[in-house]
């Protein structure tokens, strides 16, 4: 490494992130799980595909791809009496694990001829009970072993390693998928979360994140923070409405592909190795974000983003909406890595587990239930027709959002004390804290 290049590296946002000794010894095992989930985007709408019948094919992927994340919503509202203390080791490696033993189910029946569709939608169901508490984990763990000025960085590499792996991970499922079936991608998927389990159980030394102070906040606790500070609720309701409106995109867009000429794996990868690529270069520039205004960024993020999806379903040639789809990626990182780091900073420390845990579930049960939504709509306007209302309606909110903040920007009251730290960053345009 030439000395420029070095020096470029360690005055970048990152240089703290990847040189801190807990997240060197973790990062790797979040990037394997990462890599699985990549492979995981193809294999679990294809094995269902494979096993639904075929009059009711669109229903059971819609099934199939919320049953992998929607049970983590009501994990996180059930669970929070017994998970909100653990530490946020524990909560990443004990989601992993479940992840690990109910996906890693699915081949094992599958090659003893006993998997069926409902079946099958059960384990994925079972495997994401704890997704949103191993969320909060993980970016609890970020934001309590950096600083604060580091927590964005922090985030983006996350985003960055899903990225990555979201590139890398379709055209490998698409080789395991053409020589041993979509059900031995899931079972690559198992051992890859059994992976992430043990590092986060070993490598994390006890006492890396601070401990933070005991609450009597009720398990719905994280809710009502949310509640209190305008910043983050108004944030959240933009996010679940962009997340719900691209739920439908999960269904109609395998569905459109496997309906067209060619090879309809390897077009379905290519869809998701191009968006892939695109929140790879959208995660690094995510983290030099810190000085961007956070209504007009968010805003803009969702209008652009339904812009780019409009291609697919207005009949626009594979090669034209497959680079459309590319670029909707660049902006999924940034959206993501800029609210996270709001919710950081402005949620009280003892409740922030909770806290991006509510904000987790919220987002978990938004795209499922879009998803879900997709099996109805694809049968009644067709899967070209879903895409086109999930495109509009994206770019529809993020126009109400850039109103809103407009209207936001006029001169108003001074804040109360409760809510002034997250309206200066809201009023001032702080993005360097935010997730959806």
């Amino acid at each position: 490494m030439g000395p420029d290049l070095s020096r470029v590296l360690r005055s970048s946002p990152y240089w703290p992130v990847i040189r801190h000794p807990t997240l060197r010894r973790v990062l790797p095992g979040f990037a394997v799980s990462a890599l699985g989930d990549g492979m995981a985007v193809v294999a679990v709408a294809w094995l269902a595909i494979e096993l639904a019948p075929a009059a009711d094919r669109g229903v059971w992927v819609a099934f199939a791809a919320a049953a992998y994340t929607l049970p983590g919503a009501l994990g996180a509202v059930l669970l929070g009496r017994l998970l909100r203390h653990r530490s946020p080791a524990r909560l990443v490696a004990w989601d992993a694990a479940l992840r690990a033993g109910a996906l890693g189910a699915v081949p094992v029946l599958h090659a003893f001829g006993a998997l069926g569709i409902e079946g099958y939608v059960a384990l994925l169901a079972v495997s994401s009970v704890l997704h949103s508490w191993g969320q909060a984990g993980v970016y609890t763990l970020i934001a309590g072993v950096l600083p604060e000025r580091d927590h964005l960085a922090g985030n983006a590499v996350l985003s960055g390693l899903g990225a990555i792996a979201t590139v890398v991970g379709p055209p490998l499922a698409t080789l395991l998928i053409a020589f041993g079936g979509p059900a031995t991608v899931l079972a690559v998927d198992a051992a890859t979360f059994l992976v992430s389990a043990v590092t986060f159980l070993v490598a994390v030394p006890r006492g890396a994140a601070p401990e933070r102070a005991a609450d009597a906040a009720s398990r719905s606790g994280g809710f009502a923070v949310i509640r209190r500070i305008p910043a983050l609720s108004g944030l959240l309701a933009l996010s679940f409405a962009f997340f719900f409106l691209f739920g439908p995109v999960y269904v109609a867009l395998p569905l459109h592909v496997s309906d067209g000429p060619g090879a309809p794996a390897a077009v379905l990868a290519a869809y998701y190795t191009a968006f892939g690529i695109g929140a790879v270069a959208g995660s690094v520039l995510a983290g030099f974000l810190g000085r961007w205004r956070l209504w007009p960024t968010t805003a803009g993020i969702v209008v652009g983003f339904g812009v780019l999806m409009l291609p697919l379903g207005l009949g626009a040639p594979t090669a034209v909406s497959v680079v459309c789809f590319g670029a909707a990626g660049l902006l999924w990182p940034p959206y993501s890595s800029l609210s996270t780091a709001l919710f950081q900073r402005s949620a009280p420390g003892a409740l922030l587990p909770q806290a991006l845990a509510a904000s987790s579930a919220v987002r978990v049960l938004s795209v499922p239930l879009g998803t879900a939504l997709g099996g109805p709509l694809v049968a009644g306007l067709g899967a070209a027709g879903t895409l086109r209302v999930s495109a509009a309606g994206i770019a529809l909110v993020g126009l109400a959002a850039a109103a809103a903040s407009l209207r936001a920007a006029r001169p108003r009251p001074e804040p109360t004390a409760d809510t002034d730290t997250a309206e200066r960053e809201a009023g001032k345009g702080s993005a360097a804290g935010a997730r959806p």
